[in-house]
């Protein structure tokens, strides 16, 4: 047997031979449910809405894919902010889900889509919006409120009132 093979024969028994070692991620976690009002005082577009976020950890972070229906089609066109909170979704009272999730470890924490989970979405023709983000984090696990706020995101992550909310917890 020449060199060449004799190689090639020992890189397959190798090869055969060594343990795979599986390294999947976590499975896709999936929300769905009624928007919860934040304020009965602040009219907002969301009354008969249903949101569904789909939260899906991978080996670099967390893609996040955010989609609202039955939004009031008479605001078609307009843009809302939608964030992942520290806290819960408590009906009538938006300060319960606290300040936006933030991974950011300096202090003052950095503030951008890469720290916090930002899912801005414009509303279109059918009532419906959609939002998508990927992070390089995986938010620790609690009692969470993805909340859509009445503006875009500003580059500071400033979004205006908090107009509703979908609770998530894992």
């Amino acid at each position: 047997m020449n060199l060449r093979r004799t190689t090639i024969l020992a890189a397959a028994v190798a090869l055969l031979t060594t343990p795979v070692v599986a390294t999947s991620a976590a499975p896709a976690q999936v929300f769905r449910g009624d928007l919860v009002d934040l304020s009965a005082a602040t009219p907002d577009p969301f009354g008969d809405a249903t949101a569904h976020l789909v939260m899906t950890p991978n080996g670099r972070g967390t893609t996040f894919h955010l989609r609202i229906q039955g939004i009031d089609p008479a605001v078609v066109g307009e843009s809302y902010g939608a964030h992942l909170h520290v806290g819960p979704c408590v009906e009538g009272n938006g300060a319960a889900a606290g300040p936006h999730y933030n991974a950011s470890t300096t202090s003052p924490p950095v503030v951008s889509d890469q720290t916090e989970v930002w899912l801005d979405f414009t509303v279109v023709g059918d009532g419906t919006g959609a939002g998508d983000a990927t992070v390089p984090f995986v938010p620790a696990p609690g009692d969470r409120a993805v909340v859509v706020h009445a503006e875009e995101t500003a580059p500071n992550g400033t979004a205006g009132p908090r107009l509703v909310c979908l609770p998530v917890s894992w």
